[in-house]
């Protein structure tokens, strides 16, 4: 019996690099995260990023998440910013190459201090002047950018900003409330972060680094704003014992989101529309795969 084929094309992502990346390694946890580990490892970044795409994704994200100027200073490594942004771009052109595939690299505009603290922040104008000096570093280097784990309406518009100013696609993604998905984790409505991010030029919205329920809550906000829209949910039990600073160690990968119990997720997300689609913390190559084969079997076309 054949399958029904959907509409839409779905833009398959890589998955949580840095919490695979601390999965393999020998090195013992770092408040940088997966950029200590690209310091010391380098061709370990490269080969997660291979697995991700072998796995199915057709945009991989540089692994330049926690490389922003006051998380490498607070870790005694501001010297180090233009030395991290060029091992980033080196790893994935060099998974790229080696996949032999039409891959598209994503530029990483992160949480410029710590995720899921949006209190944190620092005032609009160092904000802009940091992303705009982490989009300097990439832009030449990829083919769209992904403002990612944006946790308030000000780091939405903001990040999307100074990506656009590159001249590239941007896709903005929002964090929101664990147990309240219709809010970001600052409190103010999804929608209000999802119209900042499009007045700002983003060209796609997405959920990312929050539980799939939570993730699930806030769709059908991001459905409503007529633009193509999707999300990598992450798959951890709790984010809040992770303090400012701390290291990955902390937290808890949940027990009950194996790959086909994350596809089942993500099968109601494309169901509701959504069509870019992929994991973030936890979510691992194994997840991937096991998503891009239940798309491709319910009849979804996929991205080459």
């Amino acid at each position: 019996m054949s399958v029904p084929q959907r509409s839409a094309e779905i833009v398959v992502l890589d998955g949580g690099l840095g919490q695979e990346l601390h999965r393999r390694s020998a090195l013992p946890p770092s408040p940088l995260w997966s950029v200590q580990v690209m310091m010391d490892e380098p061709e370990l970044v490269e080969t997660v990023h291979l697995d991700f795409i072998e796995a199915g994704a057709r945009v991989i994200t540089l692994n330049a998440y926690t490389a922003t100027p006051s998380q490498l200073a607070r870790a005694g490594r501001a010297g180090m910013f233009d030395e991290v942004h060029g091992a980033a771009v080196t790893a994935a052109r060099a998974a790229r190459e080696r996949s032999g595939r039409e891959i598209r690299i994503a530029g990483c505009l992160p949480p410029l201090v710590d995720s899921y603290r949006p209190d944190l922040t620092p005032p609009q104008e160092a904000c802009l002047a940091d992303y705009r000096r982490i989009v300097a570093a990439q832009a030449e280097h990829v083919d769209l950018f992904l403002c990612e784990t944006l946790a308030s309406v000000a780091e939405a518009r903001i990040a999307t900003v100074a990506a656009r100013e590159s001249g590239r696609t941007v896709w903005t993604a929002l964090t929101v409330d664990d147990s309240n998905g219709s809010v970001l984790r600052s409190g103010e409505p999804v929608a209000a972060g999802a119209h900042a991010a499009l007045e700002a030029g983003a060209a796609a919205l997405l959920i990312n680094c929050s539980r799939p329920e939570a993730t699930a809550d806030a769709l059908p906000t991001l459905a409503r704003t007529g633009v193509p829209f999707g999300a990598y949910a992450n798959g951890f039990v709790s984010v809040d014992v992770l303090e400012p600073g701390g290291t990955a160690d902390v937290l808890e990968a949940r027990a009950d989101l194996d790959p086909e119990a994350y596809a089942d997720h993500a099968l109601r997300w494309a169901a509701w529309g959504s069509t870019i689609l992929g994991g973030c913390c936890e979510i691992g190559p194994a997840h991937i795969a096991e998503l891009a084969r239940r798309l491709e079997a319910e009849g979804y076309a996929l991205a080459s």
